[in-house]
This record gives C-alpha cells, structure tokens and sequence, in this order.
C-alpha cells in the first residue's frame, strides 16, 4: 500500500506547505496552518466537458486579435434586484458564489429564482436537506417548475455523472463546505477539499459554458467560510445581509466580473419567500405624525440606485469621565471627524457630550454624501429642534468645514422629488460643471428647490 501522505494548508489563504509554520508566507497571518491528507499522482484525473457543450477539445495557442468579440448573453431571472446585482442576468459559464448567515434566506432566494426560470433546465444539489424538506420549501412557495431537478449528494464524481446524464443550463449548489471529491482524504468543510470541489465546478462552468451558484457559509467574524482563495476562483461574490429580527434582506456585491461590484438588491422576507423591494426610499423612511429633533434624510447611492435614508442622532450630556461614541451602520472615524469639525469650526462643544448615531433600516453606508445628513442630524440634536420634514441633504463634508460637491448629483435630486420632497440641500460646488447652480434634471422634475451651501457655518445659519 502507498504511504498516507499529509500536507499543511492554510486555513485564510490556502497556501500548501510540506511542514507546519508559525506566521503563512502568503498571508502573513498566525497559527492557521492546518494537517490534512491528501492524495496526489496520475490517478487524479481531469473533467472533460468538451463533449457536453459541444466544443472541440483542441488546446491551441491563438493571438488575441483573432478571439472575436461579443456582448455576453444573458439569462433573465424574472427577479429584478437578482439581474440587478448579477450586473444585468446570469452569465453563461458564470460561477457565483452566494454567502450570509445561518437562516437569513439563501436557499430560499436560489429556490426561488431556480423555480421561477420555467424554460430552462435547473439542477439543484443539496448537500445540507433532504428531497422532502426542498419540496416543503418549494410548496411554501407556490411556484410550479416540471424542469427542475432535485439532487442530494455530497460526493463530486457522483454529481458530475448526474450532471452528464441530465445536461442542465443551470446548476445550483447548497453548500460548497459540504461537497467532498473522492481525490482528497480529508473531511468536508475542509480548507482542501473546498479548494477542490470550487475548482471542479469552476472546471465544469467553464468549459460546458453552465452557470453555476454556489451557497457558502460564514464565520462568526462575518468573513466568508473557507480559503480566500475561493473568492478569487469565482466570477461573483454576493453577501446576503440583514438582521434576522427585521424582515427585511440586503444581496450584495462584493465582487463582479460582469458589472458593478457596488450594487445592492432590497428583498422582505414573507411566508411565500422573498419579495423584491423595487423602491427601497419608502421602508428606510419612517412615516411620523410629529416633528422630532435628531432626524434628517440623506440622499445615497448605492452602485446605480439612489436611496433616500433615514440618519437618527441623539446627543446627551455626559455622566461619565470619558464621553460615548456610538455608531450602527456609519463609519466611527468618520463620526469623529465631523465632530472635530464642528468642535473646531462650529464651536460646538461635543467634547463633553454622549453622541449616537444610527442609520435606520439596517443599512450599512460608506457613501461619503451621507456626511451632511449626519452633521445636520447631530446639530439638530444638540439644539433640540426638529428639522423641516420635507427637506434632504447630499453633500461630503471636508476638514475645513467646506461642503464638498458629489457625484451623480442630478438623480439623487430627482429620487428626493419623486418621493415628495421640497428643498434638497447640496453642495454649492456640484453646479459648476453643469453651469452656475444649473441642474441637468429630467423634464418636468424642476419642482424641487435646490439649496447650494458652501459651508458648515451657512447650514447652521439656513436651518435654525
């Protein structure tokens, strides 16, 4: 018999080592090299898929002028916030991968869109449920699909002869961490054995022209389960988010080969699956009967979508020596920058007071526009005076106290009209390329008055 042979791998990054090391050369981080079997020689072979698709399987060298160009085809879902961060359908010979929590709703979302694709041959693999828990889901969902096909298997060779016999256009796999390949000794959910099940599937995409989902998990620092290498091997990186006690589900691009990796898709989880949330303004906006202090709306975009979002601040004495700095869903650093602004150019004494700040719905933003809602919110909260109800505000706030122009100006103008809004506040510096204080918005969306301040001390002054 052949001697056991072991290798150390890299739990982070995937680098394979002969011994055990402290600190990984790739990756630089400690203590993550992990023992486990392997096996390697000429009995591992390779997937051949040139037949399936009905390629040839010649291997030639050609000169980049001679590969002929052409707009990927697309596959549409029926599912516009999955087109959406998708960068526009499913891509033939695509693979994305698909992570989130426990219970936030992946397998349902993949269900559902896989049901939902009528004409086109569907195979889902499940490593995780049984046929009867799938169907029970697929029950709850009421949507009736005689070309989808049900598999539970765990080992790859078995899958692929499967996939051999039925030729399906799209493969979805739930998850990646519970797949293992017969070429590997070493238990599923392994830093090498989801290293390997990845790059069979990534064969199998590529070269069969099949788009394939792969659900993953997480750990519990939110980062993507497995080898970082895993994220580089595929197309699409998608992050499914949301707070499990709220029903509402952020899909998010992490990484795209086919379109934007900062777009975003708004889904409401129901009993009959996840419902698409085509103007996502209306939920992160609540509704008030009165006027409170510590509220104002930021005009955002998130890849091609502007929102409008809900900025809550609260300020208060502080009882304790060292005062609070809170924050949900905005960045602290940035909290305290624009603090030390208005500490410095304001002369508002922040210094001896608790400050939180919170971002309503959930969200998480990195838009630096969302500064001049935060500054008015935190002002508003200071004084204790409620802001108008129908006025927002887009605009970056520099160190010197000056409002700074951002992009993309004339939809968010436009997104703030059509929800109702009357005067939007930005940067007087955004009308310069478009002519002084001159906005190129639609016909007819001229209603809206456009207020251009150029700094910190003029807002204070315009709101109270």
């Amino acid at each position: 018999m052949s001697k056991t042979k072991t290798a150390f791998f890299c739990s982070n990054c995937g680098q394979e080592s002969a011994k055990w090391l402290g600190k990984c050369p790739s990756c630089g981080e400690w203590n993550t090299f992990i023992e486990e079997i392997i096996v390697k020689g000429n009995d591992k072979k390779q997937n051949e898929w040139k037949e399936f698709s009905g390629l040839s399987n010649g291997i030639k060298t050609i000169p980049l002028s001679d590969v002929t160009s052409g707009e990927e085809k697309r596959i549409d879902t029926n599912d516009a916030e999955f087109n959406r961060v998708l960068g526009g359908g499913i891509v033939a010979g695509s693979i994305v991968l698909i992570a989130g929590e426990p219970g936030i709703g992946k397998s349902t979302l993949l269900l559902q869109n896989g049901l939902q694709l009528q004409n086109i041959v569907t195979l889902y693999i499940s490593g995780e449920e049984s046929e009867q828990q799938i169907k029970m889901r697929a029950d709850r969902l009421k949507i009736i699909n005689e070309k989808f096909f049900l598999l539970t298997e765990t080992n790859t060779q078995t899958i692929f002869q499967e996939i051999k016999k039925l030729k399906p256009q799209i493969v979805i796999v739930d998850s990646i961490q519970t797949l293992q390949s017969p070429y590997i000794e070493s238990a599923p959910g392994s830093v090498s054995q989801i290293r390997e099940s990845a790059a069979e599937f990534q064969r199998f995409a590529k070269e069969s022209n099949t788009p394939v989902f792969l659900i993953g998990h997480i750990t519990k620092d939110g980062n993507i389960a497995g080898p970082k290498i895993l994220e580089h091997m595929v197309d699409t990186v998608l992050q499914f988010e949301g707070d499990r006690n709220y029903t509402y589900r952020i899909l998010r691009t992490l990484k795209n080969r086919f379109g934007s990796s900062s777009e975003l898709g708004i889904y409401e989880m129901t009993g009959e699956g996840m419902r698409q949330v085509s103007n996502p303004s209306e939920i992160l906006i609540t509704q008030k009967e009165e006027q409170l202090s510590g509220v104002a709306i930021a005009a955002t975009i998130e890849g091609i979508r502007p929102l409008l979002i809900e900025v809550q601040a609260l300020v208060t004495q502080s009882v304790y020596g060292t005062p609070q700095r809170t924050n949900t869903g905005f960045d602290l650093r940035r909290l305290q920058l624009l603090l030390a602004v208005l500490e410095k150019r304001g002369g508002f004494h922040f210094g001896i007071k608790d400050v939180f700040i919170n971002i309503a719905g959930g969200l998480k933003v990195e838009d630096p526009s969302i500064d001049l809602a935060v500054l008015s919110a935190l002002l508003s909260s200071y004084e204790d005076i409620a802001l108008p109800l129908h006025i927002c505000f887009a605009g970056e706030v520099g160190l010197s106290g000056e409002i700074r122009a951002v992009n993309r100006i004339e939809q968010r103008i436009a997104e703030a009209e059509k929800l109702g809004f009357e005067k939007i506040i930005v940067s007087k510096y955004s009308g310069k390329v478009l002519g002084k204080n001159k906005f190129n918005l639609p016909a007819g969306r001229q209603e809206i008055e456009v207020v251009a301040l150029g700094k910190v001390e003029e807002l204070y002054q315009y709101l109270f």
